[in-house]
C-alpha cells in the first residue's frame, strides 16, 4: 500500500479559505478586520522570508498587519516598550515576534514572550498559553504542534493508544506537542540530544515527530514498518534545496503516512497562526 502523503499545503488552503469567509462576516459585524502586529529584529534572511509569508497570508484572508522592523542593535528596553505599546493598542488583536532574536538579545527571549499580553499571544508561547495547553485547552496552542495534530486528524490517522516519539524538547514544538498527544490518549516519549539508545525508541514508535535541524536524521532502518512521520525539520542541502530531517524518498515506502518538506508542516504552522489571530480577534471584539 502506498503511504499517505500528509499534504499541508492543501489543508492550509482549506483552513485559510474558511477563515477568509469568517473574517468577511466578522468585519461586517464588528466594524473592523482582525489586526496582527509583527516584530522583526535584525536582518536574518530566513526570518525575513517567514515574516513576509505570514504578512502575505494575512493580506489574502483579510487580516491587516502592523509591521515593526528593527535593526539588530535595538536596546532591549526599547523592544520591551514596543511590545507594551502594542499590548495597549485596542486595535491590535495579535502580536508575533519572529524568533530567534539576534544573538545578543537571545538571552531575553523568554522575557520578551512573557511580556506579550496573553490575549494577544497568537504564537502560543506565553506562560499562560503553555499552562492552558497543559490543562487541555488548545485555543492558543503553539502553532506548529497544533498544525501537526490537525494534519493527523484531517487524514484520519489514529492517535488514541499509539506510541508517539517526539525528537524535540523545545517549548515551541516538543513540549506543547506532547501535551496535545497526551490529551488524545497517546503514550508519549520525548527524546533529545541526551537520550540513550535513540534507535530503541524510534523502532517502537507508531508516530514519530522530529525537529532537530539535521538532514537525513531519520532513515528507514531506524523506524518500523507502518510508522507515521511528522517532519518539522528545516534544512538546506548542498544544492540549496529546502529539506527536512527525514530522508523522505527512502523512508516513504516504509511509512504509513509522511509529511513532505516543503509542503507539510510549514504551511500548517502558518494556517494555525492565522486561526489563532482570528480567535484572538473574536475574543477581543466580542468582549
Amino acid at each position: 500500500m502506498d503511504p499517505i502523503i500528509l499534504d499541508g499545503r492543501s489543508l492550509s488552503k482549506k483552513i485559510t479559505d474558511n477563515l477568509k469567509e469568517k473574517i468577511e462576516v466578522a468585519t461586517e459585524k464588528y466594524g473592523r478586520p482582525p489586526c496582527l502586529a509583527t516584530i522583526l529584529v535584525g536582518e536574518d534572511p530566513a526570518s525575513k522570508v517567514y515574516v513576509n509569508i505570514k504578512n502575505k497570508t494575512c493580506e489574502r484572508i483579510g487580516i491587516i498587519t502592523i509591521k515593526k522592523n528593527f535593526t539588530f542593535d535595538i536596546k532591549i528596553d526599547q523592544l520591551f516598550q514596543e511590545i507594551k505599546n502594542l499590548n495597549k493598542n485596542p486595535k491590535v488583536d495579535g502580536i508575533l515576534i519572529q524568533m530567534p532574536l539576534p544573538e545578543k538579545l537571545r538571552k531575553y527571549e523568554s522575557k520578551v514572550m512573557a511580556l506579550i499580553s496573553p490575549e494577544k499571544d497568537i504564537d502560543g508561547f506565553h506562560p499562560n498559553s503553555i499552562g492552558l495547553n497543559m490543562l487541555g485547552n488548545e485555543k492558543y496552542g503553539a502553532c506548529t504542534p497544533k498544525g501537526m495534530i490537525r494534519l493527523l486528524e484531517e487524514y484520519g490517522i489514529n492517535i488514541d493508544g499509539e506510541e508517539v516519539v517526539i525528537i524535540n524538547r523545545t517549548p515551541v514544538i516538543g513540549k506543547p506537542l506532547a501535551m496535545m498527544f497526551i490529551k488524545r490518549h497517546a503514550t508519549v516519549t520525548i527524546c533529545h540530544s541526551h537520550t540513550r539508545n535513540l534507535d530503541f525508541h524510534l523502532k517502537r514508535a507508531d508516530i514519530i515527530a522530529v525537529g532537530v535541524g539535521r538532514i537525513n536524521f531519520v532513515t528507514p532502518e531506524r523506524i518500523k514498518n507502518g510508522a507515521v512521520i511528522l517532519d518539522a525539520g528545516i534544512n538546506y542541502n548542498e544544492n540549496g534545496k529546502l529539506v527536512g530531517d527525514v530522508d523522505f524518498e527512502s523512508v516513504k515506502p516504509k511509512s504509513k503516512a509522511i509529511t513532505p518538506v516543503p509542503g507539510g508542516i510549514g504551511p500548517m504552522t502558518i494556517a494555525m497562526l492565522m486561526e489563532n489571530t482570528y480567535l484572538g480577534y473574536i475574543n477581543h471584539v466580542s468582549n
